[in-house]
């Protein structure tokens, strides 16, 4: 009995592989004639390579001109290592000074015992008052003026050359 079983196994496993041999065997005649058709078809144009251009080299003659190694304009009062603005480092920082500017927004404005206050909203989504003299954004901007539309502001940022300048700025009314 047990013959029998591996018998007729053999023989299913012999069928088995017959029919998936035969799948094997068809004609890939379509598949060449696709292959032949894309062969035929004419190529694109390629675009020609972007002309290189020879590095010209410049000498410096100074004549005249000023050294390129000096500021454009000479270290004063507001500028470098003596007096002039500068961010007052002692003096205690406001909560909205912890934001940056372009991540707060002008909501609306509120008038409260005679004083025009500017509400701003951060990105957290909680409003704030301001007013003139109050401390905003990242870069010392303190208020200086409030109105409908806008907060006007004045920021102390580097100069580029070791000292400070200041810079005017505004959180302006947003269209939500």
């Amino acid at each position: 009995m047990h013959g029998r079983i591996s018998r007729a196994l053999v023989a299913g496993l012999a069928a088995t592989l017959a029919l998936s041999t035969a799948g094997c065997s068809r004609s890939m005649s379509d598949l060449e004639s696709y292959v032949a058709d894309v062969k035929a078809r004419p190529g694109g144009r390629i675009e020609p390579l972007p002309q290189i251009r020879t590095y010209e080299s410049f000498t410096y003659e100074p004549g005249e001109a000023r050294s390129p190694f000096r500021p454009e304009r000479p270290l004063g009062p507001a500028t470098g290592s003596g007096g002039g603005i500068r961010p007052d480092a002692n003096r205690s920082r406001e909560f909205l000074e912890s934001f940056p500017l372009d991540s707060l927004e002008m909501v609306g404005t509120l008038q409260l015992g005679g004083a025009l206050y500017g509400l701003v909203q951060t990105s957290d989504g909680l409003i704030h008052r301001v007013t003139v003299g109050n401390y905003v954004g990242q870069n010392d901007g303190r208020v200086v003026g409030i109105d409908e539309s806008e907060i006007l502001l004045t920021e102390i940022i580097p100069d580029g050359l070791g000292g400070y300048m200041e810079q005017p700025a505004m959180i302006g009314l947003g269209e939500n």
